[in-house]
């Protein structure tokens, strides 16, 4: 089979190539309007599953698995993508697949087919994430990891804004009817794959970026297939941590289904506040990723105390706690979205990194299985017991995060930390 082409600079030369930031923007503004259409629905997911006839134990294997299957199918997806070279197929046939299921999914009675929809949407960022993470990386060798990750996640949550809000409006407006809430989705998701096709045409091959960034010639990519060296030690040090932490973290749709069932919020205003928590998930983003650059992945020690917080809080019967709960939910998904990534990027070379993005998902959907499971059942059993175990979890991670470091000597992931 004849390799994918890969060159240094598009056929029109590197005057024509876009910047590194602009390509970082663009990007952005790319998963902007994906996330636009994917957190618009998931927004939702508790309320309409609950509306379907699902308990919250349901919801919490649904949406944990719906997880698990955005990380744990990373584990195929990556070393493919490595192999193949074809980052920008990938890339697309995912935000494809999300694109499709998500009008869908509006149009379903049935929970068992609603279900499988939730889980399809994940699929579809599990196909193209490592390719994508791969592609933004070399621009980001440029930029600084922290800040153009940072920047990349902070317009994510533009769209993560914008979704919930507009599932809102058309909520009111129908009286909690799902089908047109998630239905006018469609048109943002044909925008963004529009402009992905653009920016592919553009940048064919973004390892220019980091090759003129100054990266030693023995870290880059083969132009046939990727290196076979293992993956470095450190990286599976951090991959145990974040695992640690997720594995006591709570999914958003449990959150919903609490405020729902709990009479807290009404169903149309639930997707405001998940906007509302994207905002947050923004602003952690921007502020972790500035300090990531300056202090190096000292900072993840922010990721275990926000995990913690947020069943404290969330899950209380006092709407003002419960609301503040979900904004910190959203700040530690800003730090899990944004800085992690970054540190992947760090540890691992080039020519092995979609392979690494894959591994690392891979590892640490299994945990966010193991969460939303674990916290969905144990909501059903003592809301006490659920925040005593969670607190428990993170106190494991911090200790995790201390020993792997300290076994390290204090080695850090990147020649900032």
């Amino acid at each position: 089979m004849k390799p994918a082409r890969t060159a240094s600079v598009p056929p029109d030369g590197p005057a024509r190539r876009l910047s590194p930031w602009r390509f970082v923007v663009a990007f952005g503004a790319v998963s902007l309007l994906m996330d636009y259409v994917y957190e618009g629905a998931r927004s939702i997911t508790g309320p309409l599953l609950a509306h379907l006839g699902a308990s919250a134990a349901v919801v919490g294997v649904v949406t944990g698995a719906g997880e698990a299957a955005a990380l744990g199918l990373r584990l195929v997806s990556g070393p493919l993508a490595d192999r193949s070279r074809r980052f920008w197929a990938w890339t697309i046939a995912g935000y494809v697949l999300t694109a499709v299921s998500v009008p869908v999914l509006g149009l379903t009675g049935v929970l068992w087919v609603a279900c499988t929809l939730v889980v399809a949407e994940r699929v579809g960022k599990a196909v193209r994430s490592p390719a994508k993470d791969t592609l933004l990386s070399h621009a980001t060798a440029a930029t600084g990891r922290g800040r153009g990750f940072a920047v990349h996640e902070a317009m994510d949550q533009v769209g993560a804004l914008l979704g919930p809000l507009t599932v809102a409006g058309v909520l009111a407006l129908t009286r909690d009817d799902y089908a047109p809430a998630l239905g006018v989705l469609a048109l943002p998701g044909v925008a963004a794959i529009a402009l992905l096709l653009w920016l592919r045409a553009r940048v064919p091959d973004p390892i220019a970026y980091e090759t003129d960034a100054g990266t030693p010639a023995s870290e880059a990519p083969s132009p046939v297939e990727p290196r076979d060296s293992g993956l470095p030690r450190s990286f599976w040090a951090y991959a145990a941590f974040t695992a640690a932490t997720l594995t006591g973290f709570a999914t958003f749709g449990v959150l919903s289904y609490h405020l729902v069932t709990r009479h807290l919020l009404a169903t149309a205003t639930v997707p405001v506040l998940y906007a509302a928590a994207m905002a947050a998930d923004a602003l952690a983003a921007l502020a972790t990723g500035w300090l990531y650059d300056r202090f190096g992945a000292r900072v993840l020690v922010v990721l275990p105390l926000l995990s913690a917080a947020v069943p404290a809080l969330a899950f209380t019967d006092t709407v003002g706690i419960a609301v503040v709960g979900a904004l910190v939910w959203g700040a530690a998904v800003g730090v899990q979205e944004s800085t992690l990534r970054a540190t992947v990027a760090d540890l691992v070379p080039a020519g092995r990194r979609a392979t690494a993005y894959g591994v690392f998902a891979g590892i640490t959907g299994v945990a966010a299985l193991a969460g939303g499971t674990l916290t969905g059942a144990l909501y059903d059993v003592s809301v006490p017991v659920l925040v005593i175990v969670v607190a428990g979890i993170q106190v494991a991670a911090l200790v995790l995060l201390w020993t792997t470091r300290a076994a390290r000597s204090g080695t850090r992931v990147s020649p900032r930390g």
